[in-house]
């Protein structure tokens, strides 16, 4: 009745797990506890469960991120600690076994569920308030992606107490990961999350590129939007083209566990080979749709907090162009030694070079901006020049592992470990960090705390050189990558200073979550924005903060770049004379629901629970034939409701201006 799941898949016989079984179950009970005690049930499901409004969804997925953050980087330090006493002599903590699955788990979580949902929260709640819309252009599919992102999360989740994880490394590749050599439930866990999480960031892309083409302000050409608009929608067409084929790729993997085919098998016409083409081919792009929104809020950071217009505009526009076709072409730079020849690694060779180019474009755009500007150094400001001195060492590193001969040496070593660190952590994650402190106040209408968000920045920043410099160096004297243990003394001091560095990011982590904590206790006194460099430019600005379930009481004009500056400049009101009514979208709990349907399928699938299987099909295809006979998706807020609102928000939305 229950496929292939029985009392013994769950691990409760591992100490470690079984004590982090116990602290999650403690840890939800309370949470369920004060959420019953504070009688907060309706609020939950009435204002965040069923909402289908783009900030709450945004903010839902930057929570879930941080969370998963938490548990990525737990992986992380158990990895750093295994490595710093697994030295010779000795066998460390963790079990053969154990470590492989910490090791997947965490390249999985770092990119699917904390990199990947981060800069997708970002993007919900800035885009439509910065091209002037009120929302989405499908606000019911941001609530189902944002769900199926939730159904990847739980299933990760899961597989920690029922079952395993996958042994494989985060790319999965076979034959490791086939049938034969993985006969455990743990491909299956990472088949199944990936499609799912997949697919909801596939819909989002969607979603926000038809809201950027379609719903932008009267006046807003394309060469008038916000430059992070502008990341996004590139950001979007690289979503759209590149993760139907990791979908492909999975999909093939699936029928070849389940069903005996043989397309990455080594006989009756399989090749493994292909499934690497394939995982690159979109593994690669995903690198810049995590990077090139972060570069987009170093725009806006840099911009605002220099005070100065940004620099070269155009030729930002042109770079994010440049790095969205050019990072189709480099994915076989992953494999220089699978022998495609010397005229292959060499034309790939080349292009990853090449694409170094718009992105030094990019980074004398910043320092252009910053000269001679009157550079505030706010928290989101220091994480931009942490970046753009850490991103260039990575940088760097990158073009000489673009050298085949190079990279024929290094490419099994801790130094692309170092490298893909230094270039996703301060490319893509500092960027998240300085977007979530720039556009927390416009979330909320309350500052983070800047003592404790300084703290935390020099942890982070501290800890990542302490981490990951000494990989490099170890790169260099022989140490390969994915080990468990090693037998060279020459190595231990390195991996034990590395340890310490983890450590100091484990404090910038705990900082930040006590900025969040003592920001909410003291929110009242850091509601002024006024004399601050907030509110400066783009039009995200021109409403109150935190802003109206509607956005814009009347949708602005954006007849130039900075379009909220130059009103304020000619002293153009923000507020209309009258009002009219606003269309709007629904709450409901249908997303929220299809979803539950869709993890008890995706979970059965894992365990061949086949009644499961067929009985959540057939109820989220109901739920979806259901959904599709209520009319009453839609309704209006009334002018006088309108009014009554703005008129409540008119001191404040002027105080601001």
């Amino acid at each position: 009745m229950f496929g292939k799941l029985t009392w013994a898949d769950v691990p409760l016989h591992e100490p470690i797990i079984a004590i982090t079984l116990a602290v999650i179950a403690i840890g939800g009970i309370g949470v369920l506890a004060a959420v019953t005690y504070f009688r907060k049930w309706t609020v939950l499901w009435n204002d965040w469960i069923t909402s289908v409004d783009h900030k709450r969804i945004g903010i839902m997925y930057i929570f879930v991120a941080l969370v998963m953050l938490v548990r990525g980087f737990a992986d992380a330090i158990m990895m750093r600690t295994q490595l710093a006493l697994a030295g010779p002599g000795h066998e460390g903590f963790l079990p053969p076994h154990h470590y492989d699955q910490i090791f997947t788990a965490h390249g999985v979580i770092m990119i699917f569920f904390v990199a990947t949902p981060f800069i997708v929260g970002l993007m919900n709640i800035v885009v439509p308030l910065q091209i002037g819309a009120r929302d989405m252009a499908y606000p019911f599919l941001n609530a189902v992606s944002f769900w199926l992102f939730v159904v990847g999360v739980i299933l990760v989740m899961l597989s920690l107490g029922v079952g395993e994880f996958a042994q494989t490394g985060w790319v999965a590749y076979p034959p490791l990961s086939d049938i034969q050599f993985s006969p455990g439930v743990g491909v299956d866990y990472y088949i199944w999350a990936l499609q799912a999480s997949g697919l909801g960031t596939l819909l989002t892309g969607v979603n926000l590129f038809v809201t950027i083409l379609k719903l932008r302000a009267p006046g807003m050409t394309l060469m008038k939007m916000p430059i992070f608009t502008w990341t996004v929608f590139v950001t979007c067409v690289i979503i759209i083209a590149a993760f139907p084929i990791l979908t492909v790729a999975l999909a093939a993997l699936t029928v070849d566990r389940y069903l005996g085919f043989h397309f990455y098998t080594n006989e009756l016409g399989g090749n493994p080979t292909m499934y690497v083409n394939l995982v690159w081919a979109w593994g690669h792009p995903e690198v810049y749709i995590l990077v090139l929104p972060s570069f987009g809020i170093f725009s806006e950071v840099t911009a605002t907090f220099s005070r100065k217009k940004l620099f070269g505009y155009k030729s930002m526009v042109g770079a994010t162009l440049a790095i969205g076709l050019l990072s189709f072409l480099v994915w076989l730079h992953h494999f220089f030694t699978m022998g495609s020849g010397a005229s292959v690694n060499s034309f790939f060779g080349i292009m990853t070079m090449i694409i170094a180019i718009p992105t030094g474009v990019k980074i004398f755009t910043w320092l252009f901006t910053m000269y001679q500007g009157r550079i505030e150094f706010k928290p989101p400001i220091l994480w931009t020049l942490a970046f753009l001195v850490t991103f260039t060492i990575g940088g760097m590193t990158g073009v000489l592992l673009a050298i085949p001969g190079a990279d024929f040496l290094l490419h099994n070593s801790l130094f692309l470990v170092a490298h893909f660190h230094n270039t996703i952590i301060a490319g893509a994650l500092f960027g998240y960090f300085a977007g979530f402190y720039y556009w927390f106040p416009k979330a909320f209408g309350f500052k983070l705390n800047e003592r404790l968000g300084k703290y935390s920045f020099w942890c982070w920043v501290i800890g990542f050189y302490l981490a990951f410099m000494p990989l490099y160096m170890l790169g260099f004297m022989g140490m390969t990558r994915r080990l468990n243990h090693y037998d060279n003394p020459a190595w231990t001091p390195y991996l034990q200073v590395a340890l310490v560095g983890a450590v100091f990011i484990l404090a910038g982590i705990l900082l930040m979550v006590l900025q969040i904590i003592v920001s909410i206790r003291d929110r009242a006194s850091n509601r002024d924005l006024t004399g601050d460099p907030w509110n400066a430019r783009t039009l995200e600005w021109a409403t109150s903060s935190p802003p109206p379930f509607y956005n814009f009481a009347v949708v602005p004009r954006a007849d130039k770049v900075d379009a909220f500056h130059e009103a304020k400049k000619l002293g153009l009101k923000m507020q209309p004379q009258k009002y009219a009514p606003i269309h709007m979208p629904r709450s409901t709990g249908v997303p929220f629901i299809l979803n539950v349907f869709i993890l008890l399928l995706c979970f059965a699938l894992i365990w061949h629970i086949w009644w499961l299987v067929g009985a959540s099909f057939a109820a989220a295809i109901a739920t979806l034939i259901l959904r599709s006979y209520n009319d009453d998706t839609d309704y209006f807020v009334s002018a006088a409701e309108v009014e009554g609102i703005e008129r409540g928000r008119l001191a404040h939305l002027t105080q601001k201006v």
